[in-house]
């Protein structure tokens, strides 16, 4: 019989978990969505497509991070 850390078909690896959690706190924070154009003067400048890969990408390894027990968060 195998346990639910040896690889069956119920366990989820690390990785899996840690790209659940990024998801969940990009689609709650609005993480990665670009700024819709207006009329008028926008404060906040849109961020280019490189700086938003190095964010979800920070952010996804201090996902993995905590999925590994650590404590930063």
């Amino acid at each position: 019989m195998e346990n639910a850390g040896s690889g069956g078909l119920g366990a989820r690896s690390n990785e899996d978990i840690a790209l659940d959690l990024l998801k969940f706190v990009a689609a709650s924070t609005g993480f990665g969505r670009t700024v819709t154009p207006s009329t008028g003067f926008n404060s906040i400048p849109a961020p280019k497509p490189e700086d938003q890969v190095n964010q979800l990408l920070d952010l996804y390894g201090r996902c993995l991070n905590v999925v590994n027990g650590g404590t930063k968060a």
